[in-house]
């Protein structure tokens, strides 16, 4: 069975912010990543746990997206499984410093 994939509003604010930062909207190649970063965020529907959990919280999932070590993001996520729901709860730089797990809830 599928799942629901849902951002909450800060992802959704991580995603506009990221968009912005690559310059997508002047670069076909940065259109063409963030489109990839999309869509494998949603691919999320089909197998939610194929990802690890985060370092930081076994609750917590984490896709990591990007071919070069300086360009990995992470996207934090959790399954609710009663709902049949994968709520994307955070985008980050994979350099970035680990987070708390109440950052992002």
């Amino acid at each position: 069975m599928a799942y629901l994939v849902s951002l909450t509003s800060r992802a959704e604010h991580d995603l506009a912010f990221l968009y912005d930062e690559i310059d997508a909207e002047c670069s076909d190649a940065a259109r063409k990543w963030y489109g990839e970063l999309k869509a494998a965020i949603l691919d999320l529907e089909k197998r939610p746990y194929s990802w690890p959990e985060t370092h930081e919280s076994r609750r917590l999932r984490q896709l990591l997206f990007g071919r070069r070590l300086r360009r990995i993001y992470r996207v934090v996520y959790r399954v609710r499984e009663r709902q049949k729901l994968v709520e994307i709860l955070h985008i980050r730089h994979g350099s970035r410093r680990p987070f708390h797990p109440s950052e992002i809830k």
